[in-house]
């Protein structure tokens, strides 16, 4: 399996629309509400994230590529002693198949290169955080839904050499 990533572009929004939607499909099989109601919902909730995200300095939006098709998304918001996974999300045939490790392997790749901190914020029912877990994240606060982890990178063995193709 070969992991790329490549910038989103301005006709990448459906896609992202449909990545965003299957994040939502498990929480959403338990209302009550017509299709039509619950595509409304989830198109106004991507309005709203993408509008929160855009507070987020030096962020790049990626599209995830697994063996050159289009799996999922990547934001990446890198500052001066910390870089922040804001969200990865891959759609349902591509999760569980190691794509999300290769890209955490990059990213803490690359906070060990640049003696930063990779930081995540993960819903606590989340199938990831056991994953960030593996990978040596260590709770470093909880806030409503969701537990904010980072992985240190003088505290951690030296990652695998990981490199995403883009």
């Amino acid at each position: 399996m070969q992991v790329a990533l490549r910038p989103a572009q301005d006709g990448d929004e459906p896609f992202l629309l449909r990545v965003y939607a299957q994040t939502r499909e498990q929480e959403l099989a338990r209302v009550d509400w017509s299709a039509e109601r619950k595509d409304a919902f989830v198109k106004m909730q991507f309005a709203a994230q993408t509008a929160h995200y855009a507070q987020y300095g030096g962020l790049s939006i990626d599209i995830v590529l697994v063996d050159g098709e289009a799996a999922g998304r990547l934001l990446v918001a890198r500052w001066t002693d910390e870089i922040r996974s804001v969200d990865i999300a891959l759609l349902a045939t591509f999760r569980g198949r190691g794509a999300g490790g290769e890209l955490l392997g990059a990213l803490t790749a690359e906070a060990t290169v640049t003696a930063r901190r990779l930081s995540i914020h993960v819903e606590r029912e989340s199938r990831a955080l056991g994953l960030y877990e593996r990978l040596g994240f260590r709770t470093a606060g909880e806030g409503g839904p969701y537990v904010r982890m980072q992985w240190h990178p003088a505290a951690e063995r030296p990652p695998a050499q990981v490199k995403i193709a883009s």
